[in-house]
């Protein structure tokens, strides 16, 4: 098959182990990202299989229609930017493993560095230090803090067991199921949503981007929250309402905020309010960017190309296209 890869910035995937799983297959990788329609039907116009990574590039069905060779999209995890309904009228498979018994340790590891490095300052004194200065502030201790999880998930509990190590009090906010799983692995639940942000010294968001989820951090949620206390989010930057996040920090509750994700991915507005505003520690969604985390991934993609190949597709998201199928 010819498979294309979008967007794999740094030439990486070639270099994994599992990389060898395409042996036999004509593949082109593309190391920038581009959005325009016109370009990237261009580059694809010849793709049997089509790797994407996470959700760097949009799918949409402008795109689709001008791809009449295309026959599957493989990629892991959820998939807000692939118009599925679309794939399916083109008769285009669609396989996402959802990893749903692997936690992302990459992410995990990731949130607690951002909680380090936003609760004692970590790049705000280095700024200064290389600029000829000597300290600036003075950071906040874990130990006996709040840390509030929202979305007992796989990544929310590996963060709850860092949260109990540190010394923290874990409090956990979620859907029903979630939170008595919570109980039963010996963590509190908040009695209520308001009670929740009000409580917590860290909050981090560890929920899947859903027609659910999307906006379900609140204006209102936000200015219920300390004026010491740190919000992070590595999960996605929709959770919360747009521009919400940036207004509550001017307003000074919570008073910090660590990121990695945003509401246009790449972001390069050198402008953005969340790279310009002094309580904020932001990143480049970097949270899985390791290379241990890309050989899980890619296995599960990859593997998914080889089982499309030999007629038996794989973790397919829509099941109705097996009948029409290219």
């Amino acid at each position: 098959m010819k498979v294309s890869i979008l967007d794999d910035y740094f030439d990486t995937l070639r270099t994994l182990d599992c990389y060898r799983k395409l042996a036999g297959h004509e593949v082109t990788i593309w190391n920038d990202h581009v959005q325009d329609v016109d370009e990237l039907a261009e580059r694809l116009r010849d793709t049997e299989a089509l790797v994407l990574i996470r959700e760097r590039t949009q799918i949409r069905s402008p795109l689709l229609e001008r791809l009449p060779k295309l026959k599957l999209i493989s990629q892991r995890s959820v998939f807000p930017h692939i118009d599925i309904e679309a794939c399916t009228r083109l008769g285009i498979v669609v396989s996402s493993s959802q990893h749903a018994d692997t936690p992302s340790y990459a992410t995990a590891e990731f949130t607690w560095g951002l909680v380090l490095a936003a609760m004692r300052a970590i790049p705000q004194q280095m700024a200064s230090l290389k600029s000829g200065h000597w300290q600036v502030g003075v950071g906040h201790t874990l130990r006996g803090k709040t840390l509030g999880i929202y979305g007992y998930g796989r990544i929310g509990a590996v963060v709850a067991g860092y949260g109990k190590a540190f010394g923290m009090k874990v409090l956990v906010w979620a859907r029903e199921p979630a939170m008595e799983k919570a109980r039963a692995d010996g963590y509190e639940t908040a009695d209520s949503k308001a009670a929740f942000f009000e409580q917590c010294d860290v909050l981090s968001l560890h929920m899947r981007l859903v027609d659910a989820t999307r906006g379900i951090v609140k204006a209102e949620d936000l200015a219920r929250m300390k004026p010491t206390a740190l919000l992070v989010n590595t999960s996605r930057a929709p959770l919360i309402e747009p521009m919400a996040l940036a207004n509550a920090l001017r307003a000074g509750r919570p008073g910090m905020a660590a990121v990695d994700v945003y509401e246009k991915e790449p972001l390069r507005d050198v402008n953005d309010p969340l790279l310009t505003l002094g309580n904020v520690v932001a990143t480049p969604h970097i949270g899985y960017v390791t290379r241990d985390e890309y050989e899980l991934q890619f296995t599960d993609i990859f593997d998914q190309i080889v089982a499309y190949a030999a007629g038996t597709p794989t973790n397919v998201v829509n099941p109705a296209v097996m009948d029409k199928r290219r």
